[in-house]
């Protein structure tokens, strides 16, 4: 079972919170808090991240079975990155477990990109050497900017580890930018929220969106990147709180 973090709100449908790779539930803390005024709200550590369970693999099969264990009865899901696609295929596999999908900044197509750089430069930190956060942020090198205050935030420094399975990780990467061949539809409230300035929800998508998601809405927030609930927290928030409210 994954780890989960609930906070409690009033009684209705719980949101299901799915982090990014290379994420944690930590990572949603604040805007969870805030969801939570109207709502039950559960976030959780994807497996092979943060205080889950490690395992071998890392498919969005196994990522989507993992979210329905998580689940009593039916929740809103809300996915990030690779989040969002466990949830779209937790949508697609288990549709009476979702009443509402939001999927935050991706689309269900394979990229021709790899983020085996913050692995390389994870693997590149001398954790037995360091005493500090600052030491190690020193030693993560090649990234791009606020990138290796993000991953710093998966350093256990007590135990001098990384809480991210990297071999697995890096080993399944292909799958993890990758989208499984999948069968059915999810007819269900989605709303696809994406970063005005993101590459990542190409207006080509949208014919394989519409395709598995019959009732998919589209939203952009301006000036916003990939990590739009990270640069834009308010503006994310008020479109997700739209969306589930309607």
């Amino acid at each position: 079972m994954l780890n989960t973090v609930l906070y409690d709100g009033p009684a209705g449908t719980p949101l299901l919170i799915a982090h990014g790779l290379f994420g944690s539930a930590r990572n949603w803390n604040v805007i969870a808090k805030r969801l939570s005024e109207t709502r039950p709200v559960v976030t959780v550590d994807m497996r092979n991240h943060g205080a889950s369970p490690w395992f071998d693999t890392q498919s969005y099969a196994d990522m989507a079975g993992d979210l329905a264990e998580v689940i009593d009865g039916q929740a809103d899901v809300l996915g990030h990155s690779m989040g969002g696609k466990a949830a779209m295929v937790l949508a697609l596999q288990h549709p009476e477990k979702v009443r509402k999908l939001i999927v935050g900044d991706i689309a269900p197509v394979a990229y021709s990109h790899n983020q085996m750089g913050p692995i390389e430069a994870m693997r590149g930190v001398d954790l037995g050497a360091i005493s500090s956060r600052a030491e190690a942020q020193e030693q993560l090198t090649g990234l791009e900017a606020g990138v290796d205050t993000f991953l710093l935030q998966s350093l256990d420094l007590k135990e001098k580890k990384w809480k991210l399975n990297l071999d697995v990780l890096d080993a399944e990467m292909v799958k993890i930018v990758g989208f499984p061949e999948v069968s059915g539809t999810f007819d269900g409230p989605a709303l696809f929220l994406s970063g005005a300035k993101s590459v990542y929800v190409l207006p080509e998508y949208r014919p394989r969106i519409k395709a598995l998601f019959s009732q998919a809405k589209f939203a952009k927030i301006p000036d916003a990147g990939h990590w739009l609930h990270a640069e834009k927290p308010r503006e994310f928030e008020a479109a997700v709180i739209a969306f589930l409210n309607m």
